[in-house]
């Protein structure tokens, strides 16, 4: 057997021993090939070795005795106490995501200024390859919330929230195993919500300060605004729908028309929960992005009562799967793993610390998670 590099590997090696991330992730098993994928995985999520089946080739008989192999320098504090925000924003792999992001982008802006300003027809197939193609080129779902986590700014644009919704919205499509049509469908809704925000100035949609009651009832008008735009065009009905109805909520207390769960559209009520989730995880003037565990809290806090409960189940128990066995910071600056999860609790998980005691943050309800590490 042979401990190999990222970059020593080579695809057709077998694995010999499980391949984990840091925080405990299974990235491989025993007995499996070795892909580029793989390789490309590790190197994410700075995985520094794995062992593989084979010997190493013997040297030459004329090659000199190599140099003893210095010991690994010890990882510093610093190192470790980086979020996954971080190690994700030093890979290579966030690299060519973020240039095919803003590729991406760049496109919508074309598509949307066209349609808003001179009332050209869209053409929903083009978009949906490129955010398809965006979707595709994430291995597992961590990645790809790891990557959008990393495409916000405090300066963000209605167009790359857009896409960030798209892109929940067809995650959580699948989850509810929708046929590929209707996934198709409810991406664009995702896309095209907040196209009525290109209406509203941009001095009030990016103002830094609290709105004026004048301004914020402005800022309410674009679901009305984005509903007038498409329905001149030959969309899906439901994409039109989506777009007028995402900030309803099912107890009545949404905008524009208070309407009530009967009233509101299947897609509304899905890109409504990745409108809000793609909010809360974005960094504000006034706060910090939250982690995904806080914003799964506020959900529970009163979403049961707003949101469509199997739509919003089913993204919540995803969501806090996606990060079992990842290492979090908790509000008390202890660190340690998540072991399992409370399903009628799903932001307090049990975490394990490192000297392998056991907290049951449901029962402790004076701490929560801060940050995924």
């Amino acid at each position: 057997m042979r401990t190999l590099t990222p970059h020593e590997l080579e695809p057709g090696m077998i694995v010999a021993e499980a391949i984990l991330t840091p925080s405990g992730q299974v990235l491989a098993v025993e007995g499996s090939e070795v892909t580029r994928q793989l390789i490309n995985r590790m190197k994410l999520y700075r995985v520094e070795s794995a062992v593989v089946e084979g010997e190493a080739p013997a040297p030459a008989e004329e090659a000199t005795a190599p140099a003893e192999k210095p010991a690994p320098v010890p990882k510093t504090h610093i190192e470790e106490s980086k979020t996954v925000k971080q190690k994700v924003a030093e890979s290579d792999e966030f690299q060519s995501f973020q240039m095919l992001y803003f590729q991406t982008m760049e496109r919508m802006k074309v598509i949307f200024k066209a349609t808003v300003e001179e009332g050209r027809q869209i053409d929903a197939t083009e978009m949906l390859e490129d955010v398809a193609g965006l979707f595709r080129s994430r291995n597992t779902i961590i990645e790809l919330f790891d990557m959008l986590g990393n495409m916000r700014s405090l300066d963000d644009s209605v167009y790359a929230h857009s896409l960030n919704v798209a892109l929940i919205s067809r995650m959580i499509g699948r989850w509810l195993k929708m046929d590929r049509h209707t996934l198709d469908a409810l991406t664009v809704a995702g896309l095209l919500h907040d196209i009525g925000k290109l209406k509203i100035p941009e001095e009030i949609l990016n103002k830094p300060g609290k709105l004026t009651d004048e301004e914020f009832e402005m800022i309410k008008s674009h679901p009305k605004l984005g509903y007038e735009i498409l329905k001149k065009q030959n969309l899906d009905p439901r994409i039109r729908k989506a777009a007028l109805m995402h900030h309803e909520r099912c107890d009545g207390s949404g905008y524009p028309s208070h309407l009530e769960e009967d009233l509101i559209d299947e897609f509304a009520m899905i890109v409504g929960i990745a409108d809000v989730y793609d909010a809360m995880t974005a960094a504000r003037s006034y706060r910090a992005p939250l982690c995904a565990f806080q914003v799964i809290s506020n959900f529970e806090k009163d979403g049961y009562q707003k949101y469509n409960t199997k739509y919003l189940l089913t993204f919540l128990k995803q969501i806090a799967a996606t990060y079992q066995s990842n290492r979090v910071i908790l509000s008390d600056g202890r660190g340690g793993k998540i072991v399992m999860l409370n399903p009628n609790d799903l932001s307090r998980p049990i975490i394990q610390f490192d000297d392998n005691s056991c907290l049951d943050l449901s029962t402790h309800r004076d701490l929560f998670i801060k940050a995924i590490v």
